[in-house]
């Protein structure tokens, strides 16, 4: 809870600081605009954190949305429709979560090894699928882009857009297996420690592989909202970096790095910060160049904060007085 509020006031103070700054900041056209792009990096946020819950990491998250953001268009080119062509690369993106979960428990393999060779497998399809040309949704499903550029109004000047309610549907659903059914508590222990976790009969193997498809099917989703929003998709750069914003997310909002702990609604506060950082960034004429610098730095930060926080928690319960349990007084006492 404190790293929930630590990283909300974090996210409070950016927002203040910088409508201070530069008052157009708070312009319902760019407060809607943070919004949205929010919620396109909280969908993907909270798949890459249920992995790293787990104690794993995924890195081919921003290659799967690359690959994702091809191949649907591709599919309404070739005479697919929209009912059909979206659930096919959903079902394509949660293969390949599948795929890295079996290589991870039936190999033995590192995820960090598995979900690189991802990054790099699933970008080169895409470029070899589209022969490396720009894909479009052309102005033929403005139906189905509704989907990410659509709002749903709340008053005359201000809107929510669509992805934010496709987010705030994922987070609800991720916040429940998490912290309201046996599997959420599966996946925490198995963080926490596999071996042990292994011994109380916690199912592992199905466990990861579950953690891997989820992340990876969410990837997928946010392929489909990413594309359909730019409208214009570039399979050489379409998603780059994205695994990178996305686990920043996860760790600024809380999850630790050694598995074990995480917040969805963390989750979804740190991804708030990297997009307003973003905002805030071109907004107040920063150099664009220095983007990638400042979100090291807040990374770096996090992971920081989690390791003091951590030593510290540890340094208040060795201090602990150990209570010895009360002597039992049995009957012959006396």
């Amino acid at each position: 809870m404190r790293k929930i509020v630590g990283i909300a006031s974090l996210l409070g103070v950016v927002l203040l600081v910088t409508w201070a700054i530069e008052p157009r900041f708070a312009s319902a056209y760019n407060l809607q605009n943070i919004i949205r792009w929010t919620a396109l990096f909280g969908v993907i946020s909270v798949g890459v954190a249920l992995v790293i819950v787990t104690g794993g990491i995924d890195l081919s998250i921003g290659s799967v949305v690359g690959l994702v953001g091809c191949l649907l268009p591709l599919l309404l080119a070739s005479g697919w429709s929209a009912w059909g062509a979206v659930p096919l690369v959903l079902l394509v993106s949660l293969t390949i979560g599948l795929a890295h979960g079996l290589l991870i428990t039936r190999l033995r393999l590192q995820p960090f090894v598995v979900t690189l060779c991802g990054l790099l497998l699933y970008r080169g399809l895409a470029r070899w699928l589209t022969a490396d040309q720009v894909q479009g949704f052309g102005s033929e499903h403005e139906s189905l882009r509704q989907l990410a550029i659509g709002r749903l109004p709340l008053t005359e000047h201000f809107a929510i857009p669509m992805p934010f309610i496709a987010m705030v549907v994922v987070a609800l659903a991720a916040a429940a297996l998490l912290n309201r059914t046996i599997w959420g508590r599966y996946l925490l222990a198995l963080g926490n420690n596999e071996e042990a976790a292994r011994y109380s009969g916690v199912p592992v193997e199905p466990m990861v592989v579950l953690a891997y498809a989820t992340c990876s099917l969410l990837a997928g989703l946010g392929g489909v909202l990413f594309a359909l929003d730019v409208n214009s998709v570039q399979p050489a750069s379409q998603g780059n970096f994205y695994e990178l914003y996305a686990i920043a997310a996860a760790v600024l909002g809380g999850c630790s790095l050694r598995g074990g702990e995480g917040s969805i609604l963390g989750v979804l506060f740190g991804a708030a910060v990297m997009r307003v950082l973003y905002n805030a960034i071109n907004i107040l004429g920063i150099a664009t160049q220095l983007e990638f610098a400042i979100i090291g730095l807040v990374l770096l930060a996090g992971a920081t904060a989690d390791e003091v926080i951590r030593r510290l928690a540890a340094r208040r319960r060795a201090r602990r007085p150990v209570v010895a349990p009360a002597p039992t007084v049995g009957p012959d006492a006396h």
